[in-house]
């Protein structure tokens, strides 16, 4: 099968476990703290994408066969600082998200979270001078209508949970931006690894300051850990890092996408979360704007 086929293949589970882990977030908020959760669904996935690290470690041999000692340096290096810049993003991103997930439903969340893949083109613009098309800026704009008729109240102001959530979106741009940057500079699987134990050591810490994290707590939202340590972390983001390697990038972030979906319909299929008629055409809307934002529009030649 063609790789391309295989990885979008890969990006589509990825989207399904990512959206069918707010549901999982948002149960497990019932008995623990967010931070506390974070920590000990990041232990997790540091555990098992460690463990196919290790197991893959004959492989990564083999291509390094071929470098430069000073290539190999290079190599080794980007996967360090790839992991720690990427675990740094997703940790906090998690945080905010589970934070905010313990006053928004996981269908809201969803798409506010979404909403990073506007963000990356806007932060690459203004950080890195990366020049946009006008379908994207229109895109952008479409976004914040769509945020207006998801979140905002009469007030014209947003909820606590939605603005935490709106923090994380910003968070998991960063996040991608550093994805982008460093799997295609070093081993992929061990920058997931990396990323989930810096993620679990900052996350522990966090959460021995700020909560009072406890076995029984643990215990008690051991399934919801579970599956978003596991499937969602150990899983999701390795499918992720591996499978941006062998598709197009545009392709790669509507796929993913999908998550806000599949967290809506879990959410209504799961725990039975409901949405206003205007809350659904605001998701409606975001997710217009998300497609729109990776559609590519090339510059016509003018015929000779």
């Amino acid at each position: 099968m063609n790789k391309k086929i295989i990885g979008n293949l890969m990006l589509t589970l990825t989207a399904i476990i990512w959206g069918t882990a707010f549901v999982a977030q948002r149960v497990g908020m019932e008995s623990i703290e967010p931070i506390t959760f974070t920590a000990a669904r990041m232990y997790l996935a540091f555990f098992a994408v460690g463990l196919v690290a290790l197991l893959s470690s004959r492989k990564e041999q083999e291509i390094l066969a071929d470098k430069s000692q000073e290539e190999v340096r290079t190599y080794k290096k980007n996967t360090i600082w790839g992991g720690v810049c990427c675990g740094s993003f997703l940790v906090t991103a998690t945080i905010f998200q589970q934070m905010g997930l313990v006053y928004t439903t996981a269908g809201k969340a969803g798409f506010i979270t979404a909403l990073y893949i506007l963000l990356v083109p806007i932060i690459s613009f203004v950080f890195f001078k990366k020049k946009n098309t006008w379908l994207v800026w229109f895109a952008v704009l479409i976004g914040v209508a769509g945020m207006y008729l998801l979140c905002m109240n009469e007030g014209f102001y947003l909820t606590h949970g939605d603005s935490l959530v709106c923090v994380c979106a910003f968070l998991f741009s960063g996040h991608i931006l550093s994805c982008d940057y460093f799997t295609g500079r070093g081993n992929p699987l061990r920058i997931s690894a990396i990323q989930f134990l810096t993620a679990s050591l900052i996350s522990t810490v966090l959460a021995f300051i700020m909560e009072s994290p406890a076995p029984d707590k643990i215990i008690s939202a051991a399934v919801p850990i579970l599956y978003c340590g596991i499937v969602s972390g150990g899983i999701g983001y390795t499918l992720q890092m591996v499978a941006q390697r062998y598709t197009d990038p545009v392709v790669a972030s509507l796929l993913m996408s999908m998550e806000s979906v599949f967290a809506v319909i879990a959410g209504a299929l799961l725990i039975h979360e409901r949405m206003t008629i205007r809350e659904l055409a605001g998701c409606l809307v975001i997710f217009i704007a998300i497609i729109l934002v990776q559609i590519p529009v090339g510059n016509k030649e003018k015929p000779s």
